[in-house]
């Protein structure tokens, strides 16, 4: 189905070779596994081409080849292709003039985060939950020496894997199909990214000692989830939904996050932005037809939800592993 021995090959002769110990168990007991659309999306999936493109562009927006590098039949044909990949959540991405109207515009996110980070040049960077891997080009598109993802969603690899080869297979970023639980402790990564996981775990304190063990001492941990306005004991937890979502567990005040992470031995822990979501930032698309925010609000208030809680809101912190 996927192979990854490349990468087995690539951390083999770096600072990530003790993960070899239990990864390649791990990656084929996953290849092992009933995969519902996984033959029809590699079918797909093979099909299109590796050839490098003639310019890619990552730092300010994700672009692959010129508007007029394909004849319009083929350009047609790979649209096609894209679309069976439906739905696109995160995004966008410009494919030789295909514009990838993605459920999210995850540019917005990024920007938010990019004043507030350490430079990625030359770092190792683990991003969790990393969705199809948007972020992840931008990371390479500043300079990450190496840019690694995890995501257990099989359709996220496959949108990933689609990219990658539209890029030419590009070597410097990989995704894997795994949640943070099965990585061994690796202390290996400059900056760890979490955006919009924590939220989504049973045990949030378990996912920040999760997310230190992966860094070297020193590195830097940036954290977003969904938070509430309030002081630093103040957490919601939904009974049922929230916006929709089953499997959202607790949503602290930003200063309540902030106390955790300090409570975790984080350091120089920071709340650098804090905002709504808004229906301009996730939204129905042509590449994404299935509900989505504007269907999770109170149609008579939309600073609450469906279910009667305070709307979205995202806040992004920065803090350092001490240990």
């Amino acid at each position: 189905m996927f192979d990854f021995s490349d990468f087995y090959q690539l951390i083999a002769k770096n600072r990530l070779q003790n993960w070899l110990n239990i990864l390649p168990a791990q990656l084929t007991k996953w290849q092992s596994l009933p995969h519902r659309d996984m033959l029809k999306w590699m079918r797909v999936l093979k099909k299109i081409s590796t050839d490098p493109p003639s310019m890619s562009e990552l730092k300010n927006y994700i672009t692959i080849g010129t508007d007029d590098e394909l004849p319009e039949e083929q350009r047609i044909k790979l649209k096609n292709m894209l679309h069976s990949f439906h739905p696109w959540r995160k995004g966008p991405y410009r494919v030789h003039g295909i514009n990838i109207d993605t459920e999210w515009r995850s540019d917005w996110k990024w920007n938010r985060v990019l004043p507030h980070i350490s430079p990625l040049k030359g770092r190792y960077v683990l991003d969790v939950g990393c969705g199809n891997g948007y972020h992840m080009w931008r990371m390479l598109g500043e300079g990450a020496e190496l840019t690694i993802g995890i995501d257990p969603s099989e359709l996220f690899l496959v949108q990933f894997e689609v990219i990658r080869r539209l890029m030419g297979n590009a070597q410097h970023v990989h995704l894997l199909p795994l949640g943070i639980e099965c990585l061994p402790k690796l202390k290996a990564f400059d900056t760890v990214f979490s955006m919009g996981v924590l939220h989504h775990r049973r045990s949030p304190l378990d996912h920040l000692i999760q997310l230190k063990s992966q860094l070297v001492k020193d590195g830097e941990l940036v954290l977003e989830t969904l938070v509430i306005e309030g002081g630093e004991n103040e957490v919601l937890v939904p009974i049922e939904c929230y916006a929709k979502m089953r499997n959202v567990y607790f949503c602290p005040s930003a200063k309540a996050l902030k106390i955790w992470l300090k409570k975790m031995k984080f350091i120089d822990v920071r709340i650098v932005d804090e905002c709504a979501t808004t229906t301009d930032e996730q939204r129905t698309t042509k590449w994404m037809t299935h509900h989505s925010l504007p269907d999770y609000l109170d149609t008579d208030n939309p600073a609450k939800t469906v279910e009667g809680y305070p709307a979205p809101k995202r806040a992004i912190l920065i803090a350092k592993n001490s240990d």
